[in-house]
């Protein structure tokens, strides 16, 4: 349902090709690392590389470092491209995160293997130039990984820290108490266009400003998406991921197939990429998977046969985590294609611990749309994973009253939901004025639009989650 302009498109082409082509700056004066274990197990153990620039700025960077004993090897690193040669492990910096400034950090990490013992790495250099800085100490192993943002963890008074790992009982989504809670938060846009708009002041604006739960990471799969570069898509999920844990949010992982409709198109796509996220997140509490955004101009029994093929992928790795399953009729239970829910509550994907998505516009969806979901939710779980304020083209004004009245049922349902956009798109459905993303104030009246007026508000109010 949503239609970016072209032109944005190919700016944000322009825009990494010219990052990609601009030579990188030296680090004049060395580099500080820090350097920890956050997990080891038999033969593994989980690593994180805080990289802090003492020199002068740069465009772009590369972290190479040494492992000193034969036996380790790389497995799998995220928010940067990894590789390793004989013992030389190099670390080259993603287009979101490839320009540090004088005094700036980044946050990069690592899955390893080892036979032997397992020593800290020594010779770290940042493009060329030693790292004089201390290398940090290793904390005790413990059996959940520590995020790789290196941000303080989440006292319990955040959302996660009060519920905890969520799932599905009855027809609601519940705690770690077993009683039935609301997420409420807000969806990226797409991460190729806006990944600017997801950086440390977003994310803390968006979890101590807004008070959000929930923070849906839009990963397209077409349209310059995963499919253009899948190893570099799911490190940025990843680093989303992390960037919710830190905070205390729980992270909703959007494969955001629109284009085609039919989610079997993407079926290989979406084995490889939820076995790789759902490996490497299993140990966390704050995820949430789902599986095909808006299914559209397809049959739900297709739709149902994408989803008990891609599910048992993910449980293999993640055998708690909920899942999310998209719709008929761009995830409204069929309704926008003539239908109705009746469908899905008659032939339910054969699978535990799942809900069903449902999108909506306040401005095209009104009275029948509610009502279906109503009837829905008497008989299978529900999570409003999209929706928006204005019309279904993400453009239009702002529908008010439509929005509340949405707003009140899902309150009154215990329906969770993500609004689309925390970005500054050149759209009314945007929470953010053009431009909002070039700076750090994410929350001030001056940079909401009056859709992200209307949102923030209704997010910030108090959850009082339950606890017993």
């Amino acid at each position: 349902m949503k239609r970016l302009l072209a032109l944005l498109a190919t700016c944000a082409t322009i825009l990494g090709l010219t990052a990609l082509l601009s030579p990188p700056a030296v680090a004049a004066a060395g580099c500080k690392v820090d350097y920890t274990i956050a997990s080891q197990w038999q033969g593994g153990f989980q690593a994180g590389v805080k990289i802090t620039n003492l020199g002068d700025p740069v465009s772009a960077w590369t972290l190479r470092f040494a492992m000193p004993d034969a036996g380790q090897k790389l497995v799998q690193g995220w928010n940067a491209t990894w590789t390793q040669s004989g013992s030389t492990v190099t670390t080259v910096g993603l287009d979101w995160n490839r320009a540090l400034a004088t005094g700036a950090a980044v946050e990069v990490g690592f899955t390893g293997s080892f036979t032997g013992a397992n020593p800290k790495p020594t010779a770290f250099t940042l493009n060329g130039v030693a790292c004089t800085g201390s290398v940090g100490g290793e904390p005790t192993p413990g059996p959940t990984p520590e995020p790789s943002t290196g941000t303080p963890q989440p006292s319990t008074g955040t959302p996660v820290g009060v519920n905890g790992q969520v799932h599905v009982c009855g027809v609601n989504l519940c705690n770690q108490y077993n009683r039935p809670i609301q997420l409420r938060g807000m969806s990226t846009h797409g991460i190729q266009w806006f990944s600017g708009c997801y950086n440390d002041a977003s994310m803390d604006a968006l979890a101590r400003d807004w008070k959000a739960d929930l923070l849906r990471v839009a990963m397209y799969v077409q349209e310059d998406g995963y499919e253009t570069d899948p190893a570099g898509f799911t490190n940025r999920v990843n680093s989303l991921v992390d960037m919710a844990e830190a905070r205390g949010m729980y992270a909703l992982i959007d494969f955001h197939t629109l284009t085609p409709g039919d989610p079997n198109y993407n079926l290989a796509r979406a084995k490889t990429f939820f076995a790789s996220v759902a490996a490497r997140n299993a140990a966390k509490k704050n995820v949430i998977y789902e599986i095909a955004n808006e299914p559209n101009g397809v049959s739900w029994t297709a739709i149902k046969s994408y989803a008990e093929q891609v599910i048992p992928v993910i449980r293999a790795a993640d055998p708690d985590a909920v899942v999310v399953v998209g719709t008929r009729g761009w995830s409204s239970l069929g309704v926008s294609d003539g239908s109705g829910e009746s469908e899905v509550v008659n032939n339910p994907v054969n699978a535990a611990n799942i809900m069903y998505a449902f999108h909506f516009y306040a401005a095209s969806h009104k009275d029948n749309y509610r009502a279906a979901l109503s009837r829905a939710a008497t008989q299978l779980p529900m999570f409003v994973t999209e929706f928006g304020t204005v019309s279904a083209t993400g453009g239009g004004a702002l529908d008010r009253s439509s929005t509340t009245a949405w707003l009140d049922l899902l309150d009154q349902l215990k329906i969770g939901y993500a609004n689309w956009t925390y970005s500054d798109a050149a759209e009314s459905s945007a929470a953010f004025q053009p431009g909002t993303c070039d700076g750090s104030d994410y929350s001030s009246s001056g940079v909401l639009t009056e859709s992200g007026t209307l949102l923030k508000s209704r997010i910030s109010t108090a959850d009082n989650f339950p606890t017993s």
